[in-house]
């Protein structure tokens, strides 16, 4: 076989296939019916094997033919792929997946997207917001910004900032323990924490520290739920700082500890 082939001469096998005449071919291509005769010769004879079969009527595919039918398909797909991202190059559009914690879509990314929107007209944002891991080389996000960094697969990590975490709790429930007898320490507090399959992030792993193995009186998934018992005064909870004062929390220790958003 000579391997000098112009892979462009694959529209050609296409559009005869397609067509099943060099006529029809050539009507596709706008091109002269010798041009497209004269290249799917040149094509089969850089192959070294006969694509089609000629008839009176028309053209029709070989066995050869129709096993290189779906190769020459993918290769006219990533011709036109190449040709859409090259007229995509120096403007963002399109959809962008992102991965992230409710809390972090909710008071950080949600409210600056209308300027990236404002700059970047054509780009559109799919919010995927929850803790769980997403594998972005299956395409379940394009991006994340997460509180942990992964533990496997290649991708490129930036550090985006720092957050800070405290121990927040209502002002009822902060005025009432303040005259308690166990009120320097945390023994006789309840706390609001994280389930199991929550236990990798910053602020789970603080709290089982600081119970050294009690359990947490509630449980729950979302930080809106933690926020929404907390602030019904059942107990305290660890959250980041640039969210509780909204919710009218009390900050028993607005700085305990960092961390540091990935994406």
């Amino acid at each position: 076989m000579n391997t000098q082939i112009q892979w462009d001469d694959a529209r050609i096998f296409l559009a005869i296939a397609r067509a099943g005449t060099l006529s029809g071919a050539a009507t596709a291509l706008e091109m002269g019916i010798a041009t497209v005769s004269r290249r799917l010769d040149r094509l089969e004879a850089a192959l070294g094997i006969a694509l089609f079969s000629r008839h009176q009527s028309g053209y029709s595919l070989t066995d050869d033919g129709e096993a290189l039918l779906e190769q020459a398909e993918a290769l006219e797909h990533a011709g036109q792929a190449f040709g859409e991202a090259a007229q995509q190059q120096g403007q963002v559009a399109g959809c962008v997946r992102l991965a992230t914690a409710e809390n972090l879509a909710n008071a950080l990314i949600v409210p600056s997207l209308p300027t990236l929107f404002a700059i970047h007209p054509e780009l559109r944002v799919e919010i995927v917001s929850g803790v769980q891991t997403v594998n972005l080389h299956r395409r379940d996000a394009d991006l994340a910004v997460r509180m942990v960094k992964p533990e496997a697969g290649n991708v490129t990590i930036k550090r985006l900032g720092t957050l800070g975490f405290g121990l927040y709790g209502a002002r009822g429930y902060v005025d009432a323990r303040r005259a308690g007898a166990n009120a320097a320490t945390f023994d006789g507090d309840t706390f609001i924490g994280w389930p199991e399959s929550h236990h990798h992030l910053p602020a789970a792993k603080w709290i089982a520290r600081m119970l050294r193995g009690r359990p947490c009186q509630l449980e729950a998934n979302t930080l809106s739920a933690q926020m929404a018992a907390a602030t019904a005064a059942l107990d305290w909870r660890c959250s980041r700082t640039f969210w509780p004062g909204r919710r009218g929390l009390f900050a028993y220790s607005p700085n305990w500890g960092q961390i540091s958003p990935s994406g």
